[in-house]
């Protein structure tokens, strides 16, 4: 079976040329090609598709709206971005509306293959050079004055949280690091302090919530 595909571009040459080589491959098959967002939207609701490939300077209609638009209507389809902006702005907007991948036009034949496959998987998919601006933007909003394990608790302390929030006793604990319960006990009221959390329970959560352990 054949995964169908929508084209959205306004760059005629570009679509031609991806429509050819899309449809060389016997698992893709390309169903309709829209040039601008309303016919995008259109289509989308008339052929069904599994995938459509986005631009996002589009005429009418910009291709960010008409992904909020495709998937408040049809939720199931797989939306992939294939644009020439690497702004971060376009990227996150991009992904605020549903996208589930992010492709610069530049890109090779075999990575827009490699993305397809990917959010056909239900799995977002970033190009290279769009991962690191993802990054880098992740990073510089992350608070400083943030708490997290690794920023407020040393290597022990952690250590320590983990097997409190799995459920270790403080012997058990002491036993399996090899020192006192008296110094079990003094971590875990470090922890505390730190953390400003007082219940087995808060600490758990906060060690699932950083990645310390999990649910089984």
């Amino acid at each position: 079976m054949a995964y169908r595909i929508l084209l959205a571009d306004d760059h005629k040459l570009l679509i031609d040329g991806l429509h050819n080589l899309l449809d060389n491959r016997s698992d893709l098959e390309v169903v309709g090609q829209a040039t601008d967002g309303s016919q995008a939207i259109d289509l989308a609701a008339e052929l069904k598709p599994d995938i459509v490939l986005m631009d996002i300077s589009m005429p009418r209609l910009n291709g960010i709206e008409a992904t909020r638009r495709i998937l408040a209507e049809q939720p199931n389809i797989r939306i992939l971005m294939l644009s020439m902006h690497s702004d971060r702005r376009f990227i996150s907007e991009s992904l605020k509306a549903g996208a589930c991948g992010y492709i610069l036009k530049d890109s090779a034949f075999d990575e827009l293959t490699e993305a397809i496959a990917t959010v056909l998987r239900n799995e977002i998919f970033l190009s290279r050079q769009i991962r690191d601006i993802v990054l880098r933007d992740y990073i510089d909003r992350i608070p400083d004055n943030q708490t997290t394990a690794f920023a407020s608790l040393s290597g022990r302390e952690r250590e320590v949280l983990q097997l409190l929030a799995e459920g270790k006793s403080t012997k058990e604990i002491a036993d399996i690091l090899n020192v006192s319960i008296k110094t079990v006990e003094s971590h875990r009221k470090q922890i505390q302090d730190k953390l400003n959390l007082r219940s087995i329970a808060e600490l758990t959560k906060f060690a699932i919530r950083e990645g310390l352990t999990q649910l089984e």
